[in-house]
């Protein structure tokens, strides 16, 4: 049986409050680049230069448009995972060190922001349009960069940073009862 006071105790430690903060300045940051957005780029493309658009579209799937469904059952099973995932890593980041929480802050802030946009708008707003020529990358958002930045990061630090002994961090986190 998980014991709230002490799983609180844990939460709220002086030492994981560097984090918190990553996670809510993130958070805020995306929101005020969404918001800016809506409300000036609505309608239109906003030309930057011949290699960046600001272009609004709604997304409704997952990161760069993937699993998009017209279907409102698909994207609440969708969103669901999705809130499923932020509250894996967030449990996961309380029990690990130093660089894996300020890693995991960064993907748990970008998620976020993502998954607010889900629950408010029932998409989520792209609007940075990279480009050369005719082809297009994917639109996305400054959510998308502190996610894929931390994830990067993450599988970077995993496969060339050699630790003083060798730990299976997925097994050790996951399986280990919680918040031990």
């Amino acid at each position: 049986m998980i014991n709230l006071k002490a799983t609180k105790n844990k939460i709220f430690k002086k030492e994981n409050s560097l984090f918190l903060i990553i996670i809510f300045f993130i958070f805020l940051a995306d929101r005020y680049s969404k918001n800016i957005i809506l409300e000036n780029f609505s309608d239109n493309i906003f030309y930057i230069n011949n290699f960046i658009n600001f272009n609004l579209v709604w997304n409704t799937g997952i990161g760069f448009g993937l699993l998009s469904f017209e279907s409102s059952l698909y994207y609440n099973l969708i969103s669901l995972m999705i809130f499923l995932l932020i509250l894996f890593l967030v449990i996961i980041s309380f029990r690990s060190d130093k660089i894996d929480k300020i890693i995991f802050s960064i993907i748990i802030g970008g998620a976020l922001g993502n998954f607010y946009d889900r629950v408010s708008f029932k998409a989520v707003p792209d609007f940075i349009d990279l480009h050369y020529g005719n082809f297009h990358w994917f639109t996305f958002n400054l959510a998308d960069i502190f996610i894929t930045i931390g994830i990067i990061t993450f599988i970077m630090k995993d496969l060339f940073i050699k630790k003083k002994y060798e730990k299976n961090f997925f097994f050790d986190n996951f399986f280990n009862p919680l918040f031990m």
